[in-house]
């Protein structure tokens, strides 16, 4: 075999691997790509994705927001109570010694 026929018998295999490996992506190509009809559903899912994600975010900061006004509330009530516990207890207080201020009179 010369240096001629060596050159083209190369050249001869190198096109045939071109051409099953071009053949080869076709074939993928053809039987992986995604149809027109699920492109749009895709986008669909897509868009119903996006709007559930900030219906969420919209959900989480009104729960912020209303978790954060009730624990204002329970402060505000947690201090009324213990004002009006302070109130009751002085009230006691001033009461056992108006007792006792009367018994001692008697």
């Amino acid at each position: 075999m010369n240096r001629t026929e060596l050159i083209f018998g190369m050249a001869i295999i190198l096109f045939v691997a071109f051409a099953l490996g071009w053949f080869a992506y076709w074939l993928m190509h053809r039987f992986t790509r995604v149809p027109g009809a699920d492109t749009g559903e895709l986008e669909r899912l897509a868009q119903a994705l996006h709007e559930a994600e900030e219906t969420r975010d919209e959900a989480i900061t009104y729960l912020q927001q209303r978790e954060a006004e009730l624990a204002n509330r329970i402060s505000q009530t947690e201090a009324e109570l213990r004002a009006a516990m302070d109130g009751l207890r002085n009230a006691r207080t001033e009461i056992e010694h108006l007792r006792t201020q009367l018994s001692a009179r008697r």
